[in-house]
């Protein structure tokens, strides 16, 4: 592997990756009472969701008069610099439509796929004539789950975002639903907009829903529910989430937008949740939720937390879970057991008396990680009959939760 290969392989100095490391404060624009979310001025790069239930009316038809609306508002930002991506839901909304297929094209696996199929050629098209309006040269990206959770193919992924981006191309990407399954696949579009956000280099990701943010209870069914304006730390609100979709249409709720908001602030990116129950969402004041970033992880423990996917598990006691805390790598004896069959160099998360504390990639395989388990380090190489390696997983390749 020549040196700009393993360069590109570590995430570093390859600027369409590295770039979105970098940690923005939050612009002092973004309060409550101010709607004119990430502009251009302090977000270079921004990811706008679109959920199903905003872009796709009851009866199936595109909202095409609110759509417009939106993207005379990224319009704006595009000619005042920012470049922006869009991911957009509704395929297979627009799809069971045309197919006359029933509960909007979820009846199964089989149905999701032929309408997501149908449905995404109306999707491009609708997008690509409205930017095209406006003058902004539209271009599509389906993407699966293992295009982001693969090492190599999420940094050409991200390689294809920057230079589309650069070219002052708005890329709008949905997940290819049409081959993805049941097992492999995001499910819903919030964790893949803060995915791309991480991988597009974004400092911002609007997710558009039919919620105007973050409740500390149901408002549909609790009146008294109360507005959540800004959420400095995840773990103090996730139980607040429900995981029902409001308009029945989309797959996600607010677990998953808890779910995006987590992958996106690791990674150095704010993130919002408002609503786009009216026209100019982007422009117009109106209430919604900031989830403020952290400060960002080097780009490649950016990209082990934000992982969806993990090929098994290794539990370890609680004096291991304080060593990995205070920033060391995970040795044989501090792990009391091993679930799953990976491989080396496959993503595991690691378990703590209290539940996941990291991810990382594994120095062994599950059967030999297995044989190790509580070990001391003198011991290793006479179990295994060759020299060990330095950890099951090693403090570089481990990112914490």
């Amino acid at each position: 592997m020549n040196r700009a290969n393993r360069t590109r392989e570590r995430g570093e100095g390859y600027r369409p990756f590295v770039r979105g490391m970098h940690w923005h404060p939050p612009p002092t624009a973004l309060t409550p009472s101010a709607m004119a979310l990430f502009p251009p001025s302090s977000c270079t790069r921004l990811v706008v969701k679109i959920g199903s239930a905003l872009l796709v009316a009851p009866d199936g038809a595109v909202r095409r008069e609110w759509l417009a609306s939106l993207v005379a508002d990224l319009a704006e930002r595009h000619r005042a610099g920012q470049q922006v991506a869009i991911v957009s839901s509704g395929a297979i909304a627009l799809g069971a439509r045309r197919l006359g297929l029933p509960k909007g094209g979820r009846a199964s696996l089989e149905d999701a796929q032929a309408a997501a199929a149908t449905g995404q050629i109306a999707l491009s098209q609708t997008w690509a004539e409205l930017l095209g309006d406006q003058g902004i040269t539209a271009a599509q990206m389906l993407v699966t789950l293992d295009d982001l959770e693969h090492r190599r193919r999420y940094l050409n992924a991200a390689a294809t975002l920057g230079r589309l981006l650069g070219l002052g191309i708005v890329p709008v990407i949905n997940e290819n639903d049409s081959v993805a399954t049941e097992e492999i696949r995001f499910g819903d579009n919030d964790r893949l907009a803060a995915r791309i956000a991480q991988a597009a280099g974004a400092g911002g990701v609007v997710l558009l829903s039919d919620v105007d943010g973050l409740y500390d209870a149901n408002p549909h069914t609790n009146p008294a529910a109360r507005h959540i304006a800004r959420v400095d730390a995840i773990d103090a609100v996730a139980g607040m989430a429900d995981a029902g979709s409001a308009s029945g249409m989309g797959s996600g709720g607010m677990v998953s937008k808890i779910a995006a908001a987590r992958i996106a602030t690791s990674a150095g990116a704010h993130l919002a949740i408002a609503s786009g129950r009216i026209d100019h969402p982007l422009a117009t004041e109106a209430r919604h939720t900031l989830f403020v970033a952290a400060h960002a992880a080097p780009a490649r423990k950016a990209w082990l937390a934000g992982g969806l996917t993990a090929r098994g598990a290794i539990h370890v006691d609680a004096g291991a879970a304080r060593a990995l805390a205070g920033g060391g790598s995970l040795l044989a004896a501090g792990a009391v057991r091993v679930e799953g069959r990976f491989d080396r160099g496959d993503l595991v998360t690691i378990e703590g008396p209290g539940g996941t504390i990291a991810r990382g990639l594994s120095e062994y395989d599950a059967a030999d990680a297995a044989r190790l388990l509580g070990r001391r380090s003198d011991e290793q190489a006479t179990i295994l009959g060759y020299a060990p390696r330095a950890a099951l997983v090693h403090r570089n390749h481990l990112a914490l939760l």
